[in-house]
């Protein structure tokens, strides 16, 4: 019998595209938060070193993004202590807000699962500090409509790594994987990392349809975020 639903959180519970200007943006922000001028050389810099060790295809073990914009700042002579660092990193994040649009039935559907009794939990891989996370999850009112919250930042790995399913279902208090359902827009991240724990799998496709010729096959796929509502009902 189903206990518990895992979702996905960007292209799936929310739209999250990259964006080259609020990638600028981000730097500009988090340099006016230390009180510093914008320097586009910055941006120029993380796009040519630093983005690729963010999105390194297939990487598992997540980076330490605090770190990583230290390591880069400290090559423009820039010598945040902690809580600058913080300042920095909040007005970062603060500057992709436009990047983050909460899918229209998002609240609807998670609040139709806890009423006919699932337990919930968002699995997301996101590099940003968890504390930044969890205030978006907090603000777009999804944090109250779930029973927990799983970021790779926090776990140190990304799906489709068991470690950071297996901390989510511990977190529900310890529904097995057999009782689970995940709902993501990855095939290989959030298909195949559920499936080879033995947890049930549905596509999401109302933002993006990801195909792949050598991919798992999800058990179900779902259309908009409501069609979710019948896999459940067909697996409880």
């Amino acid at each position: 019998m189903l206990e518990a639903v895992l979702f996905d959180w960007g292209d799936t519970l929310m739209r999250w595209e990259f964006s080259p200007e609020l990638l600028a943006a981000g730097h500009r922000a988090g340099l006016e938060a230390l009180g510093l001028p914008p320097l586009e050389a910055i941006t120029d810099r993380f796009r040519e070193e630093y983005l690729p060790r963010v999105f390194a295809p297939g990487m598992l073990e997540e980076v330490e993004y605090p770190g990583l914009v230290r390591e880069l700042l400290r090559e423009f002579a820039i010598e945040p202590d902690d809580e600058a660092l913080d300042r920095y990193l909040d007005a970062e994040h603060r500057a992709w807000e436009p990047a983050r649009q909460l899918a229209a039935t998002t609240h609807a559907l998670l609040e139709t699962l806890r009423e006919r009794g699932y337990k919930l939990a968002l699995v997301s891989n996101a590099l940003d500090p968890p504390w930044l996370l969890h205030r978006d999850l907090a603000e777009l009112g999804v944090s109250e409509r779930l029973d927990a919250a799983v970021f790779s930042s926090e776990i140190g790995w990304r799906k489709p790594h068991a470690a950071i399913f297996e901390r989510a279902l511990e977190l529900l208090g310890g529904v097995e994987p057999e009782r689970a359902l995940m709902v993501g827009d990855r095939l290989f991240e959030d298909v195949g990392g559920a499936a080879a724990l033995g947890i049930a799998t549905c596509q999401a496709l109302w933002f993006r349809a990801e195909e792949s010729e050598t991919g798992p096959e999800p058990g179900f796929r779902a259309f908009s975020q409501m069609d979710v509502l019948t896999a459940v009902k067909r697996l409880g």
